[in-house]
């Protein structure tokens, strides 16, 4: 199965594609899960906040979207991240960009592994995960 990254309206971003894609591999492992396929656009805030709105009805920007279409424990989605709300986040954060689009790169295949982060607590287990699976990234 195939881990495909494209990207609408921005430049393509600079990673390693196949050094990620055995990343989020080797992360979903963790967590019980192969990987399907996973689809990742990665786009500008006015692609984000169209899809926000015409699928989510949700009127503001974001990082990420995801579209879980997993079954059992095959993960397979479709994530939208807005490079421009990374980049803004790395600034608010006061971290690289890289890291940052790292970040939520594992953001969306923790939604697919079961993770959520609608609660205080939710979103405290969500960064720690993120921390963990960062901690693996070997690029």
């Amino acid at each position: 199965m195939a881990i495909n990254f494209q990207s609408e309206e921005v430049s393509f971003p600079l990673i390693k594609k196949r050094e990620t894609a055995n990343w989020i591999r080797s992360v979903a492992k963790t967590y019980g899960k192969s990987t399907g396929e996973i689809s990742y656009m990665f786009c500008n805030d006015e692609k984000i906040i169209e899809i926000n709105r015409r699928f989510l009805q949700h009127d503001y920007y974001t990082d990420i979207i995801t579209f879980d279409y997993s079954e059992g424990l095959v993960i397979s989605g479709d994530i939208f991240i807005s490079l421009d709300t990374v980049r803004s986040n790395s600034q608010m954060y006061n971290v690289s960009f890289e890291e940052e689009l790292y970040r939520v790169i594992i953001h969306g295949i923790l939604h697919l592994c079961g993770m959520t982060d609608d609660s205080a607590t939710e979103e405290k287990e969500m960064r720690e995960a993120e921390n963990r699976a960062l901690e693996l990234l070997n690029i």
